[in-house]
């Protein structure tokens, strides 16, 4: 699956073994389970040294698993095992043999406890901790989180008056190598403790029980934490996320070009993002709320559209100071090829962002809605990229998007990604169920691959200059529509 997942900060290896996602200890609890179900159909030569085995190699598993960190998906399967043990240990424990029940009494508990066993396996190949694939560049990548408060904005969320705009942005960057042992950075926030904040945020966003999701913040991503920032003067990326989203949601992307040279800024958007954690303590949850009514619901997004875009601007500015200033980014942020990217509800704020600021070279869409007003056209070039167009898709979408990169004065390119869904365009694949409705059908290795890799080749061509042919570089990802600039109006 994905090669060298680091250590855990609690030291425990998780080695994750292919396609079951369990971690050899886990994987050892499950046969030590399996084998003790199991042993009640064995001969009678084989069936006492089998259940003593079987017992050992499960209790000491679930020992040390005990002590380490037990996820919840192992539940069912000691469940399943704690309701085996009395009937198969019994037989084992008479000083005489007895008799043992007949095949077909004794079948329904098997088959039972069978399946709490099956019930946890499968829990656990559906949310895994999170492996983030290793990045294909050249440079090591490096990361660190910083909070900006804008003076000349004040916070509409709040009726405080004297409240500014407060924005935290994490940055991946090319970095120097690091040592093999450095610790890698722990993914949705700066600590395991913000991390766990911000994960059951997203899992009461969409609905889900927490627990679902108490293994993402065990993840560790690919970079490290305040890095030596390699030699060089790279691009940069800014990135808004969706609606309730958060600024991690797309690490794997964000270090895929980072190690090909990029420097990529993501924001979260405090009162839109589903949980922002200050460096005062403080969280920030979500306050943007559907009203039900459509036309309310679009005046709605596109107020937080603006809101948004505007985050985008203020960051460029502070990113334009960085780069004047004394830190150790200094001379390294190339302020003059900048795109604005977006997923969802932030595909449209770069929309925006592009439009009221010339200061942005190229602009990516990721599978957002363009809200807000469609004019003035955009002049710089775009690149969208969505699912499959259904029956199921707001039919507003498709016209709305084509509206917008018909009346560009600069190239459009449109890529629809055959399986994939909304959530493809994330981190979602690498720990939400591989179910083809919520994470598309393209897998937890190909998702992330086929978006960081047509994104790379629209970035490498508008803010590098690569004599790369588009037209015939994207169809490799999807089915491409190509939007040449408009020359009347």
């Amino acid at each position: 699956m994905w090669p060298g997942l680091p250590r855990a900060e609690d030291g425990r290896v998780t080695e994750i073994i292919t396609g079951l996602n369990l971690s050899l200890l886990e994987i050892l609890a499950l046969l030590g389970a399996v084998a003790l179900v199991a042993a009640r159909w064995l001969p009678p030569a084989a069936r006492s040294r089998a259940t003593i085995a079987a017992g050992a190699v499960l209790l000491a598993s679930a020992i040390v698993l005990s002590v380490t960190g037990l996820r919840w998906q192992l539940l069912p399967v000691l469940a399943g095992a704690a309701l085996a043990a009395p009937f198969v240990f019994a037989p084992v424990l008479r000083r005489r043999p007895g008799r043992r029940a007949r095949w077909w009494l004794a079948l329904p508990g098997t088959v039972a406890c069978a399946g709490l066993i099956t019930t946890g396996a499968v829990a656990a190949w559906a949310f895994p901790v999170p492996v983030f694939p290793e990045p294909s560049g050249t440079f090591a990548v490096g990361t660190r989180v910083l909070q900006w408060t804008d003076p000349l904005r004040p916070e509409t969320f709040t009726a405080d008056p004297d409240d500014r705009r407060t924005v935290v942005v994490q940055l991946w960057y090319p970095a120097q190598s690091s040592p093999a042992d450095a610790p890698r950075a722990p993914y949705l926030g700066r600590t395991e403790g913000e991390a766990r904040t911000v994960s059951e945020a997203l899992a009461a966003g969409t609905g889900l029980p927490g627990f679902l999701l108490d293994d993402v913040p065990r993840a560790r991503s690919r970079s490290v934490f305040d890095a030596p920032v390699a030699r060089g003067r790279f691009p940069i990326v800014l990135f808004s996320p969706g609606s309730g989203g958060v600024r991690t949601q797309n690490t794997a992307w964000a270090e895929e070009l980072a190690s090909h040279g990029y420097v990529v800024a993501a924001l979260d958007h405090p009162y839109d993002s589903a949980a922002v954690v200050l460096a005062d303590g403080r969280t920030i949850t979500t306050e943007t709320v559907s009203s039900g009514d459509r036309d309310k619901d679009e005046e709605l997004a596109a107020g937080w559209t603006a809101v948004r875009a505007a985050d985008l601007g203020f960051v460029l500015t502070r990113l334009t100071e960085l780069d004047r200033g004394d830190d150790p980014l200094t001379g390294r942020l190339d302020t003059a090829r900048v795109a604005a990217t977006g997923h969802s509800l932030g595909g449209a704020a770069a929309l925006q962002a592009v439009r009221r600021d010339h200061r942005f070279a190229a602009v990516i869409d990721l599978d957002g809605y363009p809200h807000g007003p469609v004019s003035p056209a955009l002049d710089r070039p775009a690149l969208v990229l969505t699912q499959a167009i259904t029956p199921a898709t707001d039919p507003r979408y498709l016209p709305r998007l084509t509206e917008v990169l018909d009346r560009g004065t600069a190239p459009g390119y449109r890529l629809t990604i055959p399986g994939a869904a909304h959530l493809t365009f994330t981190d979602g694949p690498l720990y939400l169920p591989p179910v083809p409705s919520i994470v598309g059908s393209l897998g937890r290795t190909e998702s992330p691959r086929v978006v960081a890799a047509a994104t790379l080749a629209f970035l490498d061509t508008v803010l590098r200059g690569a004599s790369t042919d588009l037209t015939r570089a994207l169809p490799a990802y999807g089915e491409l529509s190509v939007h040449h600039p408009a020359t009347t109006r």
